[in-house]
């Protein structure tokens, strides 16, 4: 893995090798339970073909690299890129780096690509925190092969994810608001805009960009009962940033918030809220 120098997205690399990062990692196995309804989705529509060349965006833990690399089978090959080095670091515990699966610690909005030299370009929830999406864009499709494909998972407004806005709302009751994020400013919902995403894709050079809206259930206690849900909406998510550096008595108070909005959805021993995305595709044309 190589270094990632400071870029303009410093913030968000600074975030992803704290605390925030270090969490991720500490749950990679519980995080790809949870999402796993989400990759089953990317995998379908990235349609990977055996020896294809793949770069897995914000690849974090690895789910999707590893995934990607059963897809394209021993003559393909996934570069995983990540600003993030703890969870790149339990990327590779996880599936030690081949022949056939890499991954580097890089900037994917700035890394100097080998031109022309990939099939596809996928992400899953990896490409909404750059600072200049036009360029970040520009600079991966410049990796794609003449017809090369896109293919990212981005989340769809607040309000069609109760899954993290519901833990966050709660935890509101004990904590100031976080800071007002801008409708293009990085962050989960940064391409919350179908609008948006088409301009962003078109000027990048980007063709034949289609988004497809896809709701969802997701278990945030991945069968563990209501304790888990609570402790993951404490771990992960905008709940936590909300709650990170405040007293144990508030965040005691905050979790006795949370536990109580998601009772309601709590059954035997799923906690199962409402999520939806978009699935993203384009071509290099």
């Amino acid at each position: 893995m190589t270094e990632v120098a400071r870029t303009p997205n410093a913030d968000q690399i600074a975030y992803w090798n704290g605390p925030g990062g270090q969490r991720w990692a500490d749950r990679q196995r519980l995080q790809d339970e949870l999402l796993e309804p989400v990759s089953t989705i990317l995998l379908d529509r990235a349609r990977v073909m055996p020896g294809e060349r793949i770069i897995d965006v914000g690849c974090g833990c690895g789910a999707t690299t590893r995934a990607f690399a059963e897809q394209a089978g021993p003559s393909g090959y996934v570069l995983g890129i990540d600003v993030s080095a703890p969870m790149l670091e339990r990327a590779g515990q996880v599936a030690p780096q081949t022949g056939r699966v890499e991954f580097r610690l890089a900037d994917a909005a700035e890394y100097q690509f080998r031109p022309g030299r990939f099939d596809l370009i996928a992400s899953r929830f990896g490409v909404m925190f750059f600072a200049d999406p036009v360029s970040a864009f520009a600079n991966l499709r410049k990796a794609l092969r003449p017809l090369g494909r896109l293919a990212f998972i981005c989340w769809r407004e607040p309000r069609f994810n109760p899954w993290l806005m519901a833990p966050l709302q709660a935890a509101y009751k004990h904590v100031p608001k976080l800071p007002e994020i801008g409708p293009e400013d990085p962050g989960p919902f940064a391409f919350a805009s179908e609008e948006r995403v088409h301009r962003i894709l078109g000027q990048a050079g980007f063709s034949e960009v289609a988004m497809e809206a896809c709701e969802l259930a997701l278990d945030i206690s991945v069968g563990c009962g209501l304790d888990a849900a609570v402790k993951s909406a404490l771990e992960i998510g905008p709940a936590s940033r909300a709650l990170e550096g405040q007293p144990v008595e508030v965040i005691a108070a905050a979790a006795n918030s949370i536990r109580e909005v998601l009772a309601p959805f709590a059954r035997e021993q799923t906690v199962v809220l409402p999520a939806s995305i978009w699935i993203v595709t384009a071509r290099n044309l």
